[in-house]
Parts: structure tokens; sequence; C-alpha cells
């Protein structure tokens, strides 16, 4: 599924919770999908060449144990995140629609209907940040292969792998929330 060059009209391209935090992988384990960050640098790229609108997206962790705690080193974006977004939004929840500045006036203000995203980690803030925007009534794409996650426990004590919880989001957005697409597509744009 990926998105023709007339789908595709100045979206925003929404870089989600890309930090040093997530390289603790003491912290947080096994990851899955390898090349996120070159893609997540591509579609930047892509992105500012565009002139497309290009907002960042910083976890601030109240918990103070946290790789991404606020005032932490871990909260700061990983050093190929460079430049100043359109719009820089601080959160401490999951959505990225719950931060400040406020994401969904400032898309509705710069007219934006569509949105791309991307980061980390695929199941938790991208996927509800995903799930929102379609709520909202954006035209949302997933971008599956610039996103990563982590293995996770599941309730019974076994291993959930990041490659499963990766194909479920996909499942779960795609075609209801979303259009899932890899970087590629986009790139094609």
């Amino acid at each position: 599924m990926s998105p023709s060059a007339q789908e595709l009209i100045r979206p925003a391209l929404i870089v989600i919770d890309v930090q040093k935090g997530f390289d603790d992988s003491e912290f947080w384990g096994p990851r899955d999908n390898l090349a996120c960050e070159i893609n997540i640098v591509s579609l930047v790229e892509h992105w500012r060449i565009r002139q497309w609108p290009l907002v960042f997206v910083q976890h601030e962790s109240d918990n103070q144990e946290s790789p991404l705690a606020s005032g932490a080193p871990g909260g700061e974006f990983k050093d190929f995140i460079t430049g100043a977004p359109d719009l820089l939004v601080r959160k401490k929840v999951n959505s990225s629609f719950y931060g400040t500045p406020d994401l969904d006036a400032w898309l509705r203000a710069e007219r934006v209907s569509q949105v791309v995203i991307c980061g980390i980690t695929t199941n938790h803030c991208c996927e509800t940040t995903a799930r929102m925007a379609g709520n909202l009534g954006y035209e949302t794409y997933f971008a599956i292969d610039a996103t990563h996650t982590f293995d996770r426990s599941h309730p019974d004590g076994t291993t959930v792998s990041a490659t499963t919880l990766s194909m479920v989001t996909s499942t779960n957005l795609d075609g209801e929330f979303a259009t899932v697409v890899d970087t590629v597509s986009l790139l094609q744009n």
C-alpha cells in the first residue's frame, strides 16, 4: 500500500521520541528494525527538501528512573536529529496530541490535513499518536519501517517479540486509523 504522488500534499512528518535514552538496551531489552534510524533520517531529509512541515516530539518522563526522565541526558534527541523543526512538542504521555504546544491546534492553523508518523516506539507513542490522528480526522500514514520497538513481557510471563509487536501494530492501524506504508513509498512523493 503506497500513497501516490497525488495523495500526499504538504503532509506533516511527526518524528516521535527519537531520544538517546532508547539506546539503553539494559533498560529496554532487545529491539527490532535496526534500519529505523536510517529511514528516519531519509524521511527528515526528504521533508526538508520538499519544505513540508516537520514536527519533533520529545518525551519528558516524570519517572526519575526512566532513561527519558525530564532533564536526563537520555531525554536528548539522538545526534542525527538535527536542525530546527517547524514545531517542537514536549509530552509526558503516549500521545503527541497531549503535549505542549497543542499539536492538533498547530496542524489546523497550518492547514495540514495529512500526517506521516515515525519514531520510537512502534506500539506505544507512535501507535497512540496514529490512532488519535485518525480519530481527529487526519489522513494518517504510518511509516512502519521508520519505527522500532522492544520485546515486552505478556501478563502470563512470556515474552512477546518486538517483531511481533510491530506486526500487531500494523494490523491494528492499517485501514482503520492509518495507512501503513514503508519509507521507500514515501520518498517517491
